[in-house]
């Protein structure tokens, strides 16, 4: 069988690193500097597989990943593997006194608001690709800044820490989806599976009342679980959306088409995004 080449948000020391290195049993792993990169390149044919954040506990979904699953790709989630996140501040081994200047994504940054407004009220703060990316400009900078990254990240860079846990949240996890756009068999570690889930697209004729309630009906009368309900821009002008819904179950020949059937006579349309098996896994995170 040919070696599994997957793509991931990186550099290395990223969370979804952690997550490729979590979920998968081997393969070739390649790092994108960005998720439209990553999701280019299944597109192009570079790697069969992408691994990309798409939903976080605490700032909610990754936009820029829906909607370029949307807008600018046709590829399949063919998996979700859910992490927890621990957000460290990482500095140069030399560091003394002040730090000025803070690098971090955005979703890290925006995780670790209250921490940063309270204890680093006067530092800059700029945005960076990756966490990765952050804790790398960091070690090529040396003292008088610092990142928001994982423990991965500081053993790959040389950094040391600051600070840890500095998530304003506890409950601090990140979903990854896995997509493809042929979908084939992945060669996974011995994780059990915590649930089976289909996510869909729907959009709607017009802006008319009742039309969302009449939508959710189809499904609610089926008795199929929606665990997660948002709406997008359509990008065709203000006030045009679709919803993105979460199916608590596998698709079915059954359910599904008849769900759509119902909505098609509404004047909506449904698209079929993947369905998967959830992972959730438990990172470790050991700091020195």
């Amino acid at each position: 069988m040919t070696e599994q080449r997957i793509g991931y948000l990186g550099p290395k020391g990223t969370f979804t690193k952690m997550a490729v290195d979590a979920l998968f049993e081997g393969g070739e792993f390649v790092g994108y500097e960005n998720i439209p990169a990553c999701l280019d390149a299944v597109e192009a044919g570079e790697t069969s597989t992408a691994v990309v954040p798409i939903e976080n506990a605490i700032e909610g979904s990754v936009h820029l990943t829906v909607d370029y699953l949307v807008h600018h790709v046709n590829q399949s989630i063919i998996a979700e593997l859910t992490v927890p996140i621990k957000q460290h501040l990482l500095v140069h081994p030399d560091h003394e006194g002040e730090i000025k200047k803070v690098y971090s994504h955005s979703h890290a940054i925006a995780q670790c608001h209250q921490y940063l407004h309270t204890q680093y009220p006067n530092a800059e703060v700029e945005y960076t690709a990756s966490t990765g990316k952050a804790a790398e400009v960091v070690a090529s900078e040396g003292p008088g800044v610092a990142a928001i990254a994982n423990h991965l990240a500081a053993e790959q860079n040389g950094l040391r820490f600051m600070d840890t846990d500095i998530h304003d949240y506890d409950n601090n996890h990140t979903r990854f989806a896995v997509v493809q756009k042929v979908p084939t068999t992945l060669k996974v570690k011995d994780h059990p599976v915590t649930k089976h889930k289909t996510t869909v697209m729907v959009t709607l004729p017009k802006d008319y009342v009742g039309a969302l309630h009449q939508v959710l009906a189809a499904f609610a009368w089926r008795k199929m679980n929606l665990s997660k309900i948002e709406s997008r821009p359509l990008k065709t002008g203000l006030g045009n959306y679709f919803f993105l819904i979460d199916v608590d179950q596998p698709y079915d020949h059954v359910l599904f088409p008849g769900v759509q059937a119902e909505l098609e006579a509404l004047g909506c349309q449904l698209k079929v995004l993947g369905t998967y098996p959830s992972y959730q896994v438990d990172v470790p995170s050991p700091v020195k």
